[in-house]
């Protein structure tokens, strides 16, 4: 038996929707993050809630790239294919590297399944699998012969089959199985037999690799060299949820959250309703527009007020956000993008919403937006969003996707007294003095107060007529609402004096080419990067997380380079805003798939232009 020490490695767990792929990558990702390694993931999921079993649009991937090194990406090709059926192969074969190792579950691999998958004669005799280490597993009936006598149906031994697949990957690389077994029998507390037919199954799949014959090798990924701290393994909607609480907590106000449910962003509700010993109140609404509507009650109310959604649901909140920035309160909305327009592809990652965060509203209605590059990194965001709320008076976009909200990597717990001080904007000592409130006076920032119902002396009137001047009263003289739009761009333009300057992410400040990226695009252009500057390319990258307002000195940074390429998941968004912005050409580099930028196409790309 050969021992290899592999820098990182990539495995992707393909199989049909019930077959468990999510839960399998889940947990190896949570084992591999407790045993220090570094990770990223891509969980894939079905467009249709149930599609038939066996097709091919029935297949759930999960993908995980982890290493001893820093990992930017959920990887390219993979090492490692489990297909626990032929439709799994079909969609995703052309993933495995050469010399890869092919895992194929036989029973997915019968005349039934060929048939639901549209082949004629079984995949694996393909000429592209001749360079591939293939391994024929029939994973269902070793599952079967472990819990042989266990006196579970055929349908819950079935079911176990998945944590064969993971005991054995868990032998293959060298992965510690007492994290599943401990999660199994939390998981199952209140049904022992099923935990412990998982458990069986596990541990039969990781024997197997030793007792088989047939594998002569093993990898061995050692932990990464990361900075000392406390770590955890999050997903993007978990971090966010949390970068909510903490700024609630930052800044000494409950937080609400209202919303409906919507994929990918359903779990940012689940998440926060378990967060009630922090004061977090949660609230699941009839309906997109009743979700905002609350939200935008509580804010009025004097709390943090939240809600998120994707791109359909924020069709629905456009009106309400219109509202909320007339009233000019404080409230974070969360837009975790997916494929679009309409229903479009509700599972599938894609960044086609920034023109609908920029311009989706009636009128002149300016608002932050900024957007996250990772799942860590959604902490951070909705902790700076909710801080923007609060310190400007005014509603803030935050952008994620399907990509980096169900993808999870390791994250540092991070230190309160290291979190950016909140500045609640009150009432100011001169009005409580006065006792005269004019609700639309502003600071040197043209930031109005915010007085909240019960104040005597502070009461003012709400609702979406334009507001005179100071008084907040309704008014529809023209000359009044030229200067309200005026002042309330103004007011948003000045957040820019409170943000981070523009900087360059990775290569020299000036050269032939800089790469421009925004959101989920990072991780795959960070990867690129190491791949491009090792080669000795002149190429540079900056990543915009700021998007309304620019950073200030935005425009500096980019002159400085004879060519701008903006890889983005849309048909040219950012791109188009920048060329107007600063009049200056920019080069597009769009996909449009559902899925995230793989690193050689970077690469290939900014060869073409050097």
């Amino acid at each position: 038996m050969k021992e290899h020490n592999i820098d990182k490695a990539t495995i992707l767990f393909a199989g049909d929707s019930g077959d468990g792929m999510q839960l399998t990558g889940g947990q190896f990702s949570n084992t591999t993050a407790h045993q220090g390694t570094d990770l990223s993931t891509f969980p894939d999921f079905p467009a249709e809630i149930r599609a038939p079993r066996g097709t091919v649009a029935g297949v759930s991937g999960f993908q995980i790239n982890f290493g001893s090194v820093d990992i930017y990406s959920p990887g390219d090709l993979c090492d490692v294919l489990v297909a626990m059926n032929a439709a799994a192969l079909v969609k995703n074969g052309s993933k495995l590297k050469k010399n890869g190792i092919l895992i194929a579950n036989t029973s997915g691999f019968d005349s039934k399944n060929l048939k639901l998958a549209k082949c004629e004669e079984s995949p694996l005799k393909d000429e592209a699998y001749k360079d591939k280490h293939i391994y024929e597993i029939d994973v269902t009936k070793l599952t079967k012969e472990a819990l042989k006598g266990s006196g579970l149906s055929s349908k819950e031994v079935e079911r176990s089959k998945n944590m064969f697949v993971l005991g054995f990957i868990y032998w293959l690389y060298n992965r510690e199985i007492s994290y599943t077994i401990e999660f199994l029998e939390h998981k199952f507390a209140n049904k022992p037999e099923i935990a412990n037919a998982n458990t069986t199954v596990l541990k039969a799949g990781y024997h197997y690799g030793e007792t088989a014959g047939v594998f002569t090798e093993r990898f061995t990924v050692s932990p990464a060299k990361m900075e000392e701290g406390l770590y955890r393994n999050i997903t993007g909607n978990h971090a966010t949820a949390i970068g909510l609480v903490a700024a609630s907590k930052k800044s000494n106000l409950d937080l609400f959250y209202g919303g409906y449910p919507i994929t990918p962003a359903s779990d940012v509700l689940h998440y926060l309703s378990s967060y009630k010993n922090y004061g977090v109140k949660t609230f699941q609404a009839e309906d997109e527009i009743a979700g905002i509507a609350s939200a935008i009650g509580a804010s009025y109310g004097g709390n943090l007020g939240t809600t998120a959604t994707s791109g359909p649901g924020m069709a629905l909140k456009g009106e309400a956000l219109g509202l909320a920035m007339m009233l000019e309160i404080p409230l974070v909305i969360v837009n975790v993008q997916r494929g679009g327009p309409s229903t479009g592809l509700p599972t599938k990652t894609e960044q086609s919403d920034l023109n609908q965060a920029l311009f989706g509203r009636n009128g002149d209605a300016p608002i932050p937006v900024i957007a996250a590059k990772s799942p860590s990194d959604c902490f951070y965001m909705a902790y700076e969003a909710s801080r923007i709320a609060l310190e400007h008076m005014t509603p803030v976009i935050l952008l994620t996707d399907g990509f980096i909200a169900n993808g999870s990597e390791p994250w540092k717990f991070p230190k309160e007294e290291h979190l950016k001080e909140i500045q609640v904007k009150g009432v100011s000592e001169e009005s409580i003095v006065n006792e005269q409130h004019q609700p639309y006076l502003r600071d040197e920032n043209l930031v109005r107060e915010w007085a909240v119902p019960g104040m005597k002396g502070f009461e003012n009137r709400v609702g979406g007529l334009e507001k005179e001047d100071k008084t907040g009263n309704v008014s529809y003289n023209g000359e009044n609402h030229q200067v309200m739009t005026k002042i309330r761009a103004e007011k948003v333009a000045k957040i820019a004096d409170f943000i981070p300057e523009q900087k360059i992410d990775s290569g020299k400040d000036s050269g032939k080419v800089l790469i421009v990226s925004w959101g989920s695009t990072y991780g795959s252009i960070k990867t690129a990067m190491e791949e491009m500057l090792n080669e000795g390319m002149d190429v540079s990258h900056t990543h915009l997380q700021y998007i309304f307002p620019f950073p200030k000195n935005l425009k500096e940074v980019l002159s400085k380079f004879d060519t701008i390429l903006v890889p983005e998941l849309n048909n040219g968004q950012l791109v188009n805003v920048l060329r107007s912005t600063f009049e200056m050409e920019a080069v597009p580099f769009n996909k449009i798939k559902g899925v995230p930028f793989y690193t050689n196409e970077i690469v290939n790309k900014v060869r073409e232009l050097l």
